[in-house]
């Protein structure tokens, strides 16, 4: 073998050795950010899930506001008819 196939041999395997890094640091910083896309993924779940409950809850107090509101009426529609049998005026 001469000097330039040895060189050319060298090169070669220099370039290998850069090229690897190169797919090894890329494969890394890949990795961190599915990493980071993952955790900011269940982070996100979490929050729609603790908002899914408080939406839940509310609805239930405002259902449970709304019998309130209905019965009330309906006991103020009652008083108003004891009033006007009485003889008084609403």
């Amino acid at each position: 073998m001469d000097a330039g196939t040895t060189l050319l041999g060298s090169l070669l395997a220099c370039a290998g050795v850069l090229g690897a890094a190169v797919v090894a640091y890329l494969g890394k910083r890949g990795e961190n950010a599915l990493t980071g896309y993952s955790s900011l993924t269940e982070k996100l779940q979490a929050e729609r899930d603790r908002l899914e409950r408080q939406v839940a809850e509310r609805d239930s107090r405002i259902s449970e506001l709304s019998t309130l509101h209905t019965a009330d009426q309906s006991e103020i529609a009652r008083l108003r008819l004891d009033i006007h049998r009485m003889g008084g005026t609403s």
